[in-house]
């Protein structure tokens, strides 16, 4: 078969912006899915009150996530910043553009919470009922973005998410900050001064991974605004982000043939490796993260990035997962919650017991990011884009 193009035409593209690799989007979409088949045992796991004992690490996939959005966002915006380049971007305008890209769906999630939160009674996990005013009042903060501090009267769950009305809004806000560090500061790095940047964030990253400073023996931080989780979340972002940055601007190609569906087996397996025990002080199951985020997925990226589609089947089969992936990151948690209600009422904790509601779990998520993507997210962004772009 003839090869098609790297890169393909994506919804979410302004009528300038540069194309998009066709298989990194396809890898975005295909990691979601697995982001919510992680959710799936997380929900088994916090029924019956135990640890995840199947897809340990799926919480990687957002690790991978802002790999991605270094990356992309190197590759899309670092060349026209430049007072000769064409469409230059002011700082302004790249706020613009990222906000019109990101913001609509968070709105759209915390609707999608707030309803799902009064479909399970609007109580917290403890079955304590939640005044409807702070309902209110979390939707509100939601949609604007601002996260709740632990026991805030607005954490409505109670269980000390910034979102509670959307638990993974959390990596957003890691994301909002990376693009607002990308064009104050780190966009002005030359190429050895990102490297060294790049490094000095890996060094401060394995320590407080593999030293346990979180105590959660795991990546998985960044979720609630205590100290360990904003200074940890903050450096979970920055270092895939940066990493992803240095990539792109120094990218060559390199390809192998069916590297999209080598790529998405592989981090199905590293996702799936079973929790290390911890020895002593040091975290074994931190530092094999480490190895999957600093290694393996550069790897990915790299050859992802430098493959094509080979047909018209395959192109729009990782268009459509790059379409429906930041949609279905953004709605998916909501459904969860009714899911892992669900989970507590039946008491019960496998997948051998729950398989067909999974399915249509999986289902829901999936159309419903659909919906959202062509109902809502791609109509409200072409409309401020004409309205506020020039």
């Amino acid at each position: 078969m003839s090869e098609t193009k790297n890169f393909a035409t994506s919804s979410a593209m302004f009528a300038d912006s540069k194309p998009h690799y066709a298989l990194l989007d396809g890898l975005r979409g295909a990691v979601a899915l697995m982001v919510v088949w992680y959710h799936v045992f997380e929900g088994f796991a916090f029924a019956e009150g135990s640890a995840i004992d199947v897809f340990n690490h799926g919480h990687l996939g957002v690790d991978f996530f802002f790999m991605l959005s270094g990356f992309v966002i190197s590759y899309a915006y670092d060349s026209r910043w430049q007072a000769g380049s064409n469409n230059r971007l002011t700082i302004g305008s790249f706020f613009k553009r990222r906000l019109i890209r990101l913001h609509p769906m968070l709105i759209m999630g915390a609707i999608i919470g707030f309803i799902t939160f009064l479909i399970q009674g609007g109580v917290k996990w403890d079955g304590t009922e939640t005044p409807f005013s702070w309902t209110i009042v979390a939707l509100v903060l939601t949609m604007l973005f601002i996260p709740a501090y632990p026991g805030a009267g607005y954490d409505v769950r109670g269980n000390g998410e910034m979102y509670s009305l959307n638990g993974p809004g959390w990596s957003l806000f890691f994301e909002y900050i990376g693009n607002i560090l990308y064009a104050l500061f780190i966009r002005r790095l030359g190429n050895k001064a990102l490297a060294v940047f790049t490094a000095l964030l890996g060094i401060a990253w394995v320590w407080f991974v593999a030293t346990d400073v979180s105590g959660y023996d795991m990546i998985g931080i960044g979720w609630t605004l205590d100290s360990a989780n904003f200074f940890g979340g903050l450096l979970r972002m920055m270092f895939p982000f940066s990493l992803g940055m240095l990539m792109a601007r120094n990218f060559k190609p390199y390809k192998i043939p069916g590297i999209f569906w080598i790529s998405i087996v592989v981090l199905f397996a590293l996702f799936s490796v079973p929790a290390f025990a911890k020895s002593g002080s040091i975290s074994i199951n931190g530092i094999y993260e480490l190895c999957c985020i600093m290694i393996v997925f550069p790897i990915i990226v790299w050859l992802a990035a430098s493959g094509s589609t080979t047909d018209n089947v395959s192109t729009k089969v990782c268009k459509f997962l790059g379409d429906i992936s930041y949609p279905l990151y953004i709605v998916h948690y909501p459904v969860m919650y009714l899911f892992y209600a669900w989970l507590i009422d039946n008491k019960l904790y496998t997948l051998g017991a729950t398989w067909p509601v999974v399915i249509l779990v999986f289902a829901i998520n999936i159309t419903l990011a659909y919906g959202c993507l062509k109902l809502y997210d791609e109509p409200v962004r072409r409309w401020l884009t004409q309205r506020f772009m020039k």
